[in-house]
């Protein structure tokens, strides 16, 4: 089989395109800022069942130092890169995220370029289709890019954009005969590994923790991590998707109201603290004069971003998870782990 490299191997995405693709057969590389992860690494693909988590190797690379690329691509026929910056507070300059993202996306791509590897599969996101635009009934897909100029488009949509933007460019421009696949993923939700997870499934430890006396009125699409990272297998080895970007969603937009009441209804007790009521946009805006979280949450308001899957699945063959089942495999992987309140 292939020596594949995935970058951002400690993230929640990263851990489980290692595991399937370990699980494939493959040889896996991944790439970490600072050595000591390995061992945290390791650890979470134990925990997701790998049965050799041994095999993986790691290089330290930083997506924006030159040191380690060259090493981490040597002798790779796929590369898989999905690390990105994701910071935890609203930065005071976008580009602290937006330098990251572009800059380490065209880094991994020249290296990858010039070590003759096949194919990279850059991992980008929802927050490069959907934003910036009017209110629209008809679901997004994988033809629209967000609208850097739109009143809603923050620091993490325009840093997304901007990098698969400079992807799809170097390719075109420079790329020589390496490909390029795109998945860009809706909200990832999943049973998570340990400590390290997506963003989003703090939205349900906030709620199981009772973080929220009520839920603030935002909309967003679901998709399990697992079938991101089938989805980027798929989209590794396909023929069909070579210069294609994939849409990763799994069904219906769904607020966070509706995922609170998910919760309740099939954890019983256990969701003992999840909030029953949806915050009025007024009491939010009050909330935002001085928490700067609830201030960037204000442009998301009251948007319903309805997208679809239906390129993944009639070119791909790919098959996402429901909605409800995702959340409660979050949720339930949240209370094992012991990652919430009791």
């Amino acid at each position: 089989m292939s020596t594949v490299l995935v970058t951002g191997g400690s993230g929640f995405i990263g851990t489980y395109v290692m595991l399937q693709l370990l699980a494939a057969g493959h040889e896996v590389r991944t790439t970490v800022r600072n050595p000591d992860r390995s061992k945290d690494v390791l650890a979470m693909l134990r925990a997701g069942g790998a049965s050799a988590p041994d095999r993986v190797g790691f290089v330290t690379a930083d997506l924006l130092r030159d040191d380690g690329w060259q090493q981490a691509v040597a002798g790779c026929e796929y590369v898989m890169h999905v690390a990105s910056p994701l910071l935890t507070h609203v930065p005071d300059d976008e580009n602290e995220l937006i330098v990251p993202a572009r800059e380490g996306t065209l880094r991994v791509l020249r290296a990858a370029r010039d070590a003759g590897v096949k194919r990279a599969v850059v991992t980008s996101s929802f927050a490069a289709i959907g934003y910036g635009h009017p209110p629209r009934s008809a679901p997004f897909d994988e033809t629209v890019w967000t609208n850097l100029d739109g009143d809603d488009v923050q620091a993490y949509p325009k840093s997304k954009t901007l990098a698969e933007r400079a992807a799809w460019d170097f390719i075109a421009r420079e790329g020589g005969g390496l490909e390029l696949a795109v998945v860009n993923p809706t909200a990832v939700f999943g049973p998570v590994l340990g400590p390290d997870f997506s963003s989003s499934i703090g939205i349900v430890k906030a709620l199981l923790d009772g973080a929220m006396p009520a839920v603030p009125r935002i909309y967003f699409g679901l998709v399990d991590v697992r079938d991101v990272a089938d989805l980027h297998l798929r989209a590794m080895t396909s023929p069909k998707a070579r210069g294609e970007r994939f849409l990763a969603v799994a069904g219906e937009t769904m607020s966070v109201l509706q995922i609170a009441r998910v919760l309740r209804q099939k954890l019983g007790s256990r969701a003992r603290r999840v909030p029953r009521f949806q915050a009025p946009d007024w009491l939010m805006r009050l909330a935002a004069r001085r928490n700067p979280l609830a201030r960037a949450a204000l442009p998301l308001l009251g948007k319903v971003r309805q997208a679809t899957s239906a390129k993944a699945q009639d070119l791909l063959g790919w098959r996402p998870r429901g909605n409800e089942d995702m959340i409660v495999a979050t949720a339930e992987s949240l209370i094992r782990l012991g990652l919430v309140r009791t």
